[in-house]
């Protein structure tokens, strides 16, 4: 975590793609060039100086550091809020509301995952101690996990995770034919299980996917008093972000379930080698190994289907209502 003093020097690590970023951005800025030892870059800026040092360090001092930092340092080369004064921007980061977020809507292979996280003050204070942030930025499967156990103790049961398994995913697709209407029943259910555990949380805050009004439709009773708020970005917001790592943890467990199920390593994505594994699945199990196992409105199930000189008639009925057809009436409407 960067540490702040009242000097107005900011010193924070960067990753290597960080650093890159960083060094193309003062190359092609406006900034006089300066000597420090030990550094990669070292340059002066607008009322303020800016060294990488050699070991990914960046420090920023001068009258000018918080403004470069505001405007530059986290937009562009953190992309994330995180400098100790995120309260003075964002005072609603701390006040107590929930965040929720969902992990494998674009895997072929697994469940959608919809994760509700609770934050307060307090909570989102030790969400900065952890470094909690959008599970895509973490690049680790194994940190993921760890962080979403770290997580799940400093919120002590103020969370919920509803896991659609594939199964129950197509059979929601062939009724909903729309992936956001499920993401949206999704989202509602995560809302109404949080507000069991913490019946007072005023306020929910997802990502924009879709129309507001497809979660609030899908609310039950108890959920439609909540303030129900949707943003751009906002796995900025610390609850949004422990609901992502929490959705992404759980996800990875399932794939894992799956694996030891089938005794296959299953991987990530649509990739041509989650195509392969769909064929050696099909092969060995038959074409409904898809329904228990994956997504399949995906177009990665035709190709599967198709490598095994199969159609989707072979999935049945609920394989049928996720034909090209329907699918491309989802695209339109995303």
């Amino acid at each position: 975590m960067a540490r702040v003093n009242p000097q107005n020097t900011f010193t924070v690590p960067l990753s290597p793609e960080q650093q890159e970023t960083l060094a193309r951005h003062v190359r092609a800025g406006n900034y006089r060039p300066r000597q420090v030892e030990y550094a990669r870059v070292a340059v002066e800026g607008t009322d303020c100086q800016i060294v990488l040092y050699n070991s990914g360090k960046c420090v920023v001092q001068g009258r000018g550091a918080r403004d470069w930092v505001t405007y530059v340092l986290e937009p562009l080369i953190l992309q994330e809020a995180r400098l100790g004064y995120e309260d003075v921007r964002n005072p609603g980061w701390s006040q107590p509301h929930m965040g929720v977020d969902e992990s494998g809507k674009g895997d072929f292979f697994g469940p959608l995952v919809i994760a509700a996280a609770y934050t307060d003050a307090a909570l989102t204070a030790a969400f900065r101690k952890l470094n909690v942030r959008d599970s895509k930025s973490i690049t680790s499967d194994t940190r993921a996990e760890e962080m979403a156990r770290e997580i799940r103790k400093l919120l002590d049961g103020r969370y919920a995770v509803v896991a659609i398994g594939p199964r129950a995913y197509n059979r929601l697709y062939a009724s909903m034919r729309n992936v956001n209407r499920i993401l949206a029943w999704g989202h509602a259910r995560a809302i109404e299980n949080l507000l069991e555990k913490v019946p007072d949380c005023p306020r929910a805050l997802a990502d924009q996917f879709g129309p507001r009004r497809q979660i609030e439709q899908a609310l039950m009773k108890k959920g439609r008093s909540i303030q129900l708020e949707q943003q751009p970005r906002a796995e900025s917001d610390p609850a949004v972000a422990a609901a992502s790592v929490l959705a992404r943890a759980a996800f990875l467990h399932a794939l894992r379930e799956i694996g030891r199920t089938y005794h296959v390593t299953v991987p990530k994505g649509a990739s041509a080698q989650v195509q392969a594994l769909g064929e050696k699945l099909v092969r060995e199990h038959g074409a409904s190994v898809l329904l228990e196992t994956a997504k399949c409105h995906f177009k990665t199930a035709d190709a599967v289907l198709a490598g095994a000189s199969l159609t989707r008639a072979a999935l049945g009925p609920e394989g049928a209502a996720t034909s090209k057809i329907t699918r491309e009436r989802n695209d339109e409407t995303r």
